[in-house]
C-alpha cells in the first residue's frame, strides 16, 4: 500500500491516477499494490488497485471528519 504525499485533485480519471502512481510515484501501477490519494480537504480518498483483469477504483468520503 502506498500513499501519495500531499494533495491529489480527485477529479482525475484512473488513468491520469495511474500515470501519477509511474510517473510521480515512481511505481508500477500495475503491481498488486493498493495506491491511495487524498484531496486538499482531507475528507475524501481515492484507492487505485489493479487486479489482473483492469482497475479498480475506490472512493471514501467522510461525512463529519478528516483523515490525518
Amino acid at each position: 500500500m502506498y500513499l501519495r504525499p500531499g494533495v491529489t485533485d480527485l477529479r482525475k480519471s484512473i488513468h491520469t491516477l495511474a500515470i501519477i502512481v509511474e510517473g510521480k510515484m515512481k511505481k508500477d501501477p500495475y503491481s498488486e499494490s493498493l495506491f491511495l490519494f487524498c484531496n486538499r480537504k482531507k475528507d475524501k480518498l481515492k484507492m487505485l488497485y489493479w487486479d489482473k483483469s483492469g482497475f479498480c477504483l475506490w472512493q471514501k468520503r467522510l461525512e463529519e471528519s478528516k483523515f490525518p
